[in-house]
């Protein structure tokens, strides 16, 4: 909650989208660079700090641009969605979903932290070159577009002229950018070499909401208030994680965890570490769809997957790379996922249509989580 209350108050100084709006302008005359430079940084917001509603924005400004010069409305959807969502999925130091994961298994600091960093770079590279590649073809062949005739009404819709696209990148911006760059820093510190956790880098994000609305030229009055608004926007999340942690209370009181364990334990006995990692993750992945939410599913899950994966000679921390790939890349074509429907529904863009576009890649990383997931487990406790 803390770390939602501080985040609101570095959205509301409005540096996030005048930056990445400042990033576009330079490169429109260089336009395919626009794709993997604002993916790369959507995806760094994604893997640190779970970019999500954050990202609806961005829309307003992408898709005039992406129109005006050669590609389509599901380009920007791509750059918008996916470069976030790829983080998500790739995460390093994001308290929603690894860290959450990680305190309920009773992991202590970050141990795997190299090895999801190393998963990120790659997995965003694929991401972007994947992108690269549709929206080549799209402005070679504009005809070949899935969005050809949307987008005819969208060229009306959405005008290029639009006041965010403009927005000018003031001092303050820059101020509080640098403090979210700096307070990044000093997170991925203290986890490597201070033993850090939850309760350092809370301290740390508060400081740095606090000082992003001082930079920001936000007044006390407004930063009290977004810093309550963010919170507000985590308190659902917070209630599921409380009332799946009292439900867990009664199961390993009443050994009910321990029954479930003992029969998941004789029922996978034997069986090879990438048959039981494939399991965990259909299990997530299926779950994701009725859980969307990557914290709300690593309270329920974890105190069962946690535990079974060391039972069965594996590293613990393979069920938190499970949860965040699994979760995320559901999340990805599900039309119970919150960010999913929104962002669709801000680009104009069925399901069908993006069924359509993304499935190829979604087997690509469907795959590379379990890959990911198997290297996870093998690695010394």
């Amino acid at each position: 909650m803390l770390i939602g209350g501080s985040f609101a108050i570095v959205t509301k100084t409005n540096a996030l989208n005048a930056g990445m709006s400042r990033v576009i302008k330079k490169l429109k005359n260089k336009d395919i660079l626009i794709i993997p430079i604002s993916m790369i940084l959507l995806s760094i917001c994604g893997t640190t700090f779970g970019m999500s509603e954050e990202a609806l924005p961005f829309y307003a400004i992408f898709i005039p641009i992406m129109l005006s010069i050669g590609y389509d409305s599901m380009t920007a959807f791509i750059i918008c969605f996916l470069g976030p969502n790829l983080g998500c999925c790739a995460s390093t130091i994001d308290p929603f979903n690894v860290l959450i994961a990680q305190g309920v298994i009773g992991i202590e600091g970050n141990p795997q932290l190299w090895l999801r960093a190393i998963l990120w770079v790659i997995f965003t590279a694929a991401g972007i070159f994947w992108a690269m590649r549709y929206a080549r073809r799209v402005k070679l062949d504009p005809k070949s577009s899935i969005t050809y005739e949307d987008d005819k009404q969208k060229r009306i819709e959405f005008s290029v002229t639009d006041a965010s696209i403009e927005e000018e990148f003031t001092l303050r911006h820059k101020l509080v950018l640098i403090d979210f760059a700096v307070g990044m820093g000093v997170i991925v510190w203290g986890f490597v070499t201070q033993g850090w956790y939850m309760d350092e880098i809370s301290m740390v994000f508060l400081a740095m909401g606090l000082l992003a609305g001082i930079l920001g030229g936000l007044d006390e009055k407004t930063i009290a208030e977004e810093f309550v608004r963010g919170i507000a926007d985590f308190a659902y999340a917070a209630c599921i994680i409380g009332i799946a942690r009292g439900i867990l209370v009664v199961a390993e009181g009443g050994m009910i965890i321990d029954s479930i364990l003992n029969w998941l334990v004789g029922l996978l006995a034997g069986a090879p570490s990438f048959i039981y990692t494939t399991f965990m993750y259909i299990v997530l992945g299926l779950l994701s769809l009725l859980v969307p939410s990557s914290s709300g599913l690593a309270a329920l899950t974890m105190p069962v997957m946690g535990p079974l994966t060391e039972l069965m000679g594996l590293n613990p921390g393979a069920a938190v790379t499970a949860l965040q790939f699994a979760n995320q890349t559901v999340n990805t074509i599900s039309p119970v996922a919150g960010m999913t429907v929104a962002g669709l529904a801000v680009a104009k863009i069925s399901f069908g249509q993006w069924w359509k576009t993304i499935w190829k890649f979604f087997i690509f990383m469907v795959l590379f989580g379990l890959v990911a997931t198997v290297i996870s487990g093998l690695l010394p406790m």
